[in-house]
């Protein structure tokens, strides 16, 4: 028996797709196979499909195994002819009497074509038996129905895998497998675009859900994708991606292959003019992806990414429209790689470390405490920037994990230096994720008592925007490392909700103000006012404040003239690692003792005088 090598592999393919091989048994399946072994009256049936080496068995009666080998199959010869075969005694036939099925004591043998509606033959349904017989035309008429049931069955499943089964549209699945066939059928290299529609962020999907039910999503997306395409036309396929999200791969030609010009407007128009076809206009915000990309050069899975992204970044921005960049791409790609790297480097010693940040008492010119500062080396990608992964990490539950690495590495140095003769206070940033755990109190006075320091010696600074996050929780929490000794700050001051009444609520002793408003104090009167009222307010309240950014001596004069009580900056130093601020505050000590009580210039700290036998602490 001979094939066609190219029908072949279309066949093998199409019955790929269906992934119906080496699948779990099912019972409607069954159920047809069952029918065929007692409308025969055979011991055996099955539902086999012809691989390209084997017969595997989807359903199966009579029989233990799941798959025979293919060469001399009765049912790879009903695979490759399309048509039925009876064979009323293997013994007696010269191809089949030394087949696997006759070896095992089969005898009987009649099996029906499982042909797809675009005439792929997948294999057959059989029955066999045991004893040779003859099969009758009513029995005939029987097979062919049987397949055709079993072709029905794995159709609807098919069907059903590929179909969104509310609204009825084609699916993310079906898109995939278009994807894959356009890219055969089109020219490799074809400019397209790919748009994609959301109709509403997750907020308005959550709140939408509560009040009208799911049922109200199949609304809004019916009347959106009725629209788009009495708009866009009907070469649009649409497919559904989630409850309010569809995507289209625009036809070729369209617009300029960039989502810009007349295609671009025809989307705004569309999505513009909302108050003509949309009932939910005022309670969603929609937004739209566009993304270009070449057929062959680009995944489908791709596609799918990029076209999210460029819808989300029109969420963010507020626009109706968001156009795919390679750019932002490359710093997303950058973002996710810094997060899953982020982890790993938590047990890497050799990735994190802490620098130290001298803060300076404005009145006396003392060094009285330090901030602790994470910094990241990356094995490959060097030097990150803290304000480049911090944020991200902050967005994760490895937030957590990052705060306790820190903390346990400060208190260490807190530690050390204070053993050393050098006592500093010191300073750590806590998240909003922090707050709200059960154990962070209790964590942090762990903590200090295995180092054997008092709480008084360290400070958490938490944003404005992180104690609002969760309002009481988080009040709850700074309460309790209150009343544990710990002291509070609140960083970035004036940069959040700045609320008296915040203010008063808040168990902090420190105000730190943002270093945004202090680098600004040089450019005017009404900068200067601010920073003014800011100290005085805070003050008035009972907090002590601390100015970031101090870059210069002018500066710094102005907040000493103004009352503010602590600065730091690169005026004073940089952050620097546990030796070298160790080193800074013995040569600031000793160049405070050799000069005289006239004023310095520039300033100069003093800093706390090392105990005898002081030595670098690491």
């Amino acid at each position: 028996m001979t094939m066609n090598t190219r029908n072949e592999t279309d066949r093998l393919l199409a019955l790929r797709k269906l992934n119906l091989l080496d699948s779990a048994p099912t019972e409607a399946f069954d159920r047809i196979t069952r029918m065929a072994a007692r409308v025969f009256g055979l011991p055996i049936a099955a539902v086999s499909l012809t691989d390209s080496d084997r017969q595997w068995f989807k359903s199966r009666v009579g029989v233990a195994h799941t798959s025979i080998p293919r060469i001399k199959a009765p049912c790879a010869s009903v695979a490759d002819s399309g048509a039925m075969l009876v064979i009323d005694d293997l013994h007696d036939d010269a191809f089949f009497r030394d087949s696997h099925l006759a070896h095992s004591g089969v005898r009987f043998y009649a099996g029906a074509p499982l042909i797809t509606s675009d005439g792929f033959n997948l294999g057959a349904i059989c029955v066999l038996g045991l004893e040779p017989r003859a099969i009758s035309a009513t029995e005939r008429d029987a097979l062919t129905d049987l397949a055709a049931m079993v072709m029905a069955q794995i159709e609807l499943q098919h069907t059903l895998g590929r179909v969104d089964p509310l609204s009825g549209m084609p699916n993310r699945k079906q898109f995939i497998e278009d994807y894959a066939d356009l890219q055969m059928d089109r020219p490799h290299g074809e400019q397209r675009v790919a748009v994609l529609v959301n109709m509403a962020n997750q907020e308005q999907l959550n709140n939408a859900a509560r009040v009208m039910g799911a049922s109200y999503f199949d609304d809004l997306m019916n009347e959106a994708i009725i629209s788009y395409r009495a708009v866009m036309g009907d070469e649009h396929k649409v497919y559904q991606l989630a409850a309010t999200q569809f995507i289209t791969i625009a036809p070729p030609g369209t617009g300029d292959g960039a989502g810009d010009g007349a295609y671009r407007a025809r989307l705004a128009h569309w999505l513009g003019n909302r108050a003509e076809w949309s009932t939910s206009r005022f309670v969603t915000t929609p937004a739209i992806g566009i993304a270009p990309f070449q057929l062959g050069r680009t995944d489908c899975l791709d596609v799918l990414r990029i076209v999210q992204n460029a819808m989300q970044d029109a969420h963010q921005t507020g626009q109706l429209i968001g156009t795919y960049s390679s750019a932002q791409d490359d710093a997303y790609r950058r973002r996710f790689t810094l997060l899953n790297a982020f982890d790993a480097a938590l047990g890497d010693t050799s990735q994190l470390r802490l620098v130290y940040q001298p803060r300076i008492d404005l009145i006396s010119g003392a060094c009285i405490g330090a901030e602790a500062l994470l910094r990241w080396r990356h094995p490959e990608l060097g030097d990150v920037p803290p304000g480049e992964f911090i944020p991200v990490v902050e967005q994760t539950s490895m937030v957590r994990a990052a705060t306790s690495w820190v903390l346990r590495e400060a208190v260490r140095q807190l530690a050390a230096w204070h053993g050393a003769g050098l006592q500093l206070q010191m300073s750590v940033n806590v998240s909003a994720a922090n707050l709200l755990e059960a154990d962070f109190v209790s964590t942090v006075t762990a903590l200090l008592n295995q180092h054997r320091m008092a709480p008084g010696w360290l400070e958490l600074e938490v944003t404005e925007s992180a104690i609002m996050e969760n309002q009481g929780t988080a009040l709850a929490t700074l309460a309790a490392l209150d009343q544990a000794g710990v002291r509070l700050a609140i960083d970035d001051f004036g940069t959040g909700y700045s609320s008296l009444s915040y203010l008063q609520s808040m168990p902090a002793h420190v105000v730190k103000i943002d270093q945004s408003f202090v680098r600004n104090m040089a450019g005017g009167e009404r900068n200067r006012t601010l920073v003014n009222t800011m100290i005085s307010l805070s003050h008035e309240l009972g907090f002590r404040v601390v100015a970031e950014g101090i870059e210069t001596d002018d500066v710094r004069q102005l907040l000493h003239d103004q009352g503010c009580d602590e600065g730091q900056g690169y005026l004073f130093a940089r952050p620097l690692a546990p030796d070298e601020l160790f080193a800074w505050c013995a040569r600031a000590q000793a160049s405070a003792a050799a000069s005289d009580a006239t004023p310095r210039a520039p300033w100069k700290p003093i800093c706390p005088a090392p105990a005898p036998g002081m030595r670098t602490a690491t």
